[in-house]
Parts: structure tokens; sequence; C-alpha cells
């Protein structure tokens, strides 16, 4: 606020000088005083509208006039003295205007990030990964970098920060450790030498939800968003943000497991259907097998049956080594 009002000041004593010279002192003092307060003004719109708006704005208008010019170049010839002067004047407000007005409309989805790309290509903007907090806390994030899988800028914006220390505060014991976590991990991946983490002030204070603003600043920046959560990344790509998930990288990454492999599994717990049990792998993926209910707590050979695969990830269904070769034998019999 205080310099709002020095430049006020400033531009009014530049007004009262120059009034000074012409003989017109509160005249000048009226005049610098306007001036500025419609800097002011200025200043106060082109900061919520957006660099994008007042680019498009600036261009629409721009080429408006272009158009009114070459409008008007062939009527100059017809027309002359006051009557060519008007003319010129409503072909210049009328083309002028709706070119501001579409350049505005246009401009908003227009952003600086574009101009960027224009002039320095585009391979710097898409090593652009905005991380967030669910794939920070992960923690797999860190590993992955350490093999060079992943390189580039890391963009952590400071209400991504917020959200962490407010974890990492909370009197839940749980919640406080994987908040702090979250926040060694983020030191860990800034001391790599192929990664650049970057902290940013960005905010939008008319969105509330954090998804929501990770959504923004990836369309902002050009970036990629970084992250674990099946919504968020469903949100993302529907804006037309391209979105880095872990879960679905995890997936892609697990051993292929095709109907007939023979693998030995510790039956864990009860299945949801009848006579079911559930048994898991190395790396987490749950193997259902048929008729495993009596082995709770015991170490089986199964064969695999089939396999789905979800967005959630991936469920093995398997039998019993002894009931598949039952199955086998009695289709033999029956050929």
């Amino acid at each position: 606020m205080l310099y709002r009002i020095i430049f006020l000041v400033v531009f009014a004593a530049g007004g009262y000088i120059f009034g000074i010279r012409e003989g017109l002192y509160y005249q000048g003092i009226i005049w610098g005083a306007g001036i500025g307060i419609i800097g002011l003004i200025l200043e106060f719109v082109f900061s919520r509208i957006g660099h994008g708006a007042i680019i498009g704005s600036l261009i629409g208008l721009s080429v408006g006039i272009l158009f009114a010019k070459l409008v008007y170049y062939p009527l100059k010839t017809f027309l002359g003295g006051t009557d060519g002067v008007y003319v010129a004047l409503v072909l210049n407000l009328l083309f002028g205007y709706s070119g501001l007005l579409l350049g505005f409309r246009k401009g908003k989805d227009f952003v600086l990030a574009d101009i960027v790309k224009v002039f320095k290509g585009r391979v710097e903007e898409e090593n652009i990964k905005i991380l967030d907090t669910s794939v920070i806390i992960d923690g797999r994030i860190a590993d992955v970098c350490e093999t060079g899988f992943m390189e580039g800028t890391f963009i952590v914006p400071q209400f991504i920060l917020h959200e962490l220390q407010y974890i990492a505060d909370s009197p839940d014991s749980l919640k406080r450790a994987r908040g702090r976590r979250g926040l060694d991990i983020l030191q860990k991946i800034q001391k790599m030498s192929n990664i650049t983490v970057k902290v940013i002030d960005k905010d939008f204070p008319k969105i509330k939800e954090v998804d929501a603003k990770l959504v923004a600043l990836a369309k902002m920046l050009g970036g990629k968003v970084v992250t674990n959560d099946f919504n968020l990344s469903k949100v993302a790509q529907l804006q037309g943000v391209t979105v880095l998930n872990f879960n679905e990288l995890s997936n892609s990454v697990k051993p292929v497991v095709l109907p007939g492999e023979k693998m030995n599994i510790f039956i864990a717990k009860e299945g949801k259907e009848l006579n079911q049990g559930v048994g898991y792998l190395d790396d987490g993926t749950m193997v259902v097998v048929d008729n495993a209910r009596k082995i709770i707590n015991n170490r089986v050979n199964v064969v695999v049956t089939s396999v789905l695969q979800t967005t959630a990830g991936r469920m093995i269904f398997a039998r019993l080594k002894e009931d598949a070769g039952k199955e086998e034998l009695k289709m033999v019999q029956q050929q």
C-alpha cells in the first residue's frame, strides 16, 4: 500500500512541476494525480486478469486496427476531407474494439510459458514436473530418481510444503511420521545431481482445493503432475494436463504372469468368496487361491488360472497345484 501512495505523490509532484512552467499550479497537480490514479487502476486490473488476457488483448487490438486500415485503404480514394476522417475513426473503433474483446477472451487460456516455448523451444519446459503431496510422502520417487529414470526440474509449490508441514505437525503419530518422511524425501532429492528442485510461491487464492491448484499450476507452467492420487490423475487428464502416476508405473514394471504358470504362495488370510485363500507376491500383488481356506498360514504350490488388471492394481487368480493336476487328468480321461 505504501508504494502506491508514493507512486501517486510522485505523479502529483511531477504534474505540479510541469504546471508551474505553464502557470497552471492546481491544474498540474490534478492532472498528475489523475494520471497516477489511472496507472494504479491499470495495475490493479492487470493483476486480476492475468498475463495471458493482457497479451491476447494487445494482439487482438493490433490486429483489429490493422484490419481497419486494410478496409479503409480502398475506400480512401472515394472519400475525402471530414468524411474520410470520420470513416477511418469508426473503422478503427469498430475493428479495434472487436479485436480487443476477442483477444481478451482467447488470451485467458494463454500463459507466459507459451511465449517461452516459442523462443526457447519445448525441451526444457517438457522436463518440468510438479510434485503432489502423495508422491512425496510415498517415497518411491527418490529411489526412481537415483536410478536415473527421472530427471529435469521438480517444482514444489509453497502450498504443497504447507500441507506437508501440516501433516508433519499432526497430533496423530502415524500422520506425523508420514509428513516428516515426506520432508526427508524432498531433502534427499535436492541433493541429487540429476535433479533440480525449485520451491515457488505461486498460489491461486480463488482456488481452495490443493488438487485444483496443482492442475492450474501445471497448465500455467506447461508441466506434468507427478502423483499417486487416482482422482487427481483423472481430473488433470480431463483438463489436458499430463500426469505421471507412480502407482501406474509400479503396475507396469511388475513381472508378467501368464495363466498356467506355477508359483509358491503363503496363504495369509481368508478370501471373500467361499473356500478362497489369499496370499501376496513379494511386490504386494494379491493372489486369490481357490479351495485354500483350509490351509491358511501355510505355503502351497499353485497354478495361475487368470490375471485381472485394474487401474487400482493387479490381481492373480490361482488354484492349488493338486487341484489343477486332477483337472488335467480328468480332461485327459474324457478325451
